[in-house]
């Protein structure tokens, strides 16, 4: 029987210094998050296991995950933060290579006031070195870093990428034609794949309804498919909006229509293809 995997999860001990963008209209995240509540809601809502996504950008992030994961057999891969625009990232990546539990890296892309930050040399010269590898990358933007995206998918045509967040549009402000010109594109690139993952925490926090999000996930079914969608919480981000169970019945409901086939790769097959758990 195929396994169920919530694709996005967090964990963190929290540190109101470093975890400022946990602001104070986020306050019920503002705690610890670690494996013993996840487990229970991953199982109270059918879920085997997870995949852990690095919230901070330290080397000790990488480690803190990957202590979890070798101590809690259901977090199933880490996706880590290292410097990629470093002099000695082959360096750093020959080290984390040799955990098995570390499936890829992500940078917050989103938090970048360069408009072409991803497209620098440095940063491009990081990304050849996953590759040796066979590390992913999580694509961390907002949706009017689209276009920059979409050049960086193409510069590297053979790397496995997977964008977070359906690219954050703003789904409070029913902003969405820019968004889908720019999705469209990006989805051509076979090599990027797309969480249906932080969609309630794009919308009104306190008003959103399931007919909001309905015609963001028809664009990201109809540009990526079913082959290369998967499912995730953005679990404990996702409770400033809602709860597991209400971001999850987005998505249950949606692929209410779908093959069990096809459901089973976006609860979790894909995930486990992609991130090679």
């Amino acid at each position: 029987m195929a396994l169920k995997i919530d694709a996005h999860q967090h964990f963190w001990q929290f540190d109101p210094v470093r975890d400022s963008w946990i602001t104070d209209d986020m306050a019920v995240i503002q705690k610890n998050f670690l494996p013993e509540g996840s487990l229970e809601v991953l199982k109270a809502n059918g879920f085997d296991g997870c995949v852990a996504v690095q919230a901070s950008q330290s080397e000790s992030e990488t480690e803190f995950l990957l202590a979890l994961a070798e101590s809690n057999d259901f977090i199933k891969g880490v996706v880590g933060w290292v410097d990629l625009k470093s002099n000695d990232i082959y360096e750093r990546l020959e080290y984390f290579s040799q955990f098995e539990n570390v499936k890829g890296f992500r940078h917050v892309v989103q938090g970048e006031k360069d408009p072409e930050f991803m497209l620098k040399p440095d940063f491009r010269r990081g990304i050849t070195e996953l590759g040796a590898y066979d590390f992913t990358y999580d694509i961390l933007i907002y949706y009017h870093q689209l276009a920059q995206s979409i050049q960086f998918a193409k510069l590297f045509p053979d790397q496995k990428f997977v964008l977070d967040h359906i690219g954050k549009p703003d789904i409070k402000g029913t902003e969405i034609n820019e968004w889908r010109k720019e999705i469209r594109k990006l989805a051509l690139y076979e090599n990027v794949n797309c969480k249906l993952s932080g969609m309630i925490t794009e919308a009104d926090w306190q008003n959103w309804k399931e007919e909001d999000l309905r015609g963001y996930l028809d664009v990201v079914f109809e540009a990526f498919g079913t082959d290369r969608l998967m499912f995730g919480s953005d679990y404990p981000v996702c409770l400033v909006a809602g709860s597991y169970e209400k971001m999850l019945a987005v998505i249950d409901n949606y692929i209410s229509k779908l093959s069990a086939s096809e459901k089973a790769k976006i609860l979790g097959e894909n995930a486990v293809r992609f991130y090679n758990l």
